[in-house]
């Protein structure tokens, strides 16, 4: 398949499986790296940017939340998404971790 399908099926599972902790990231980089079909390093890199998705577009929700309740709360969403989005580097780093294998599984079974 493609690079970015493999990334969008990442972050769609991450969505899903990822509050299990460890395993759900692991599980979701190797579905997405094996359908990435690019090998290790486009299967780990396709783990990362989809884990990393999944904490951007929570910090923007927040970020959207907080500005409709004055300045306070935009600068309140700003500080809370900008803390998630640092919250969920070990995230997208387990994910990358899952991607190097399901590269690894796919390079194998071409």
């Amino acid at each position: 398949m493609g690079f970015l399908v493999g990334v969008i099926v990442t972050f769609i599972l991450l969505i899903f499986i990822g509050w299990i902790p460890y395993i759900g990231p692991i599980i979701a980089g190797i579905i997405g790296g094996y359908l990435t079909r690019g090998g290790l390093i486009k299967g780990s890199l396709a783990g990362f940017i989809g884990g990393l998705f999944g904490g951007i577009i929570l910090s923007l929700i927040l970020m959207a939340i907080g500005s409709l309740l004055g300045p306070i709360g935009a600068l309140v969403g700003l500080m809370v998404g900008g803390m998630i989005s640092i919250l969920f580097i070990p995230t997208a780093i387990l994910a990358a971790i899952g991607g190097l294998i399901g590269g690894f599984i796919g390079e194998k079974k071409r």
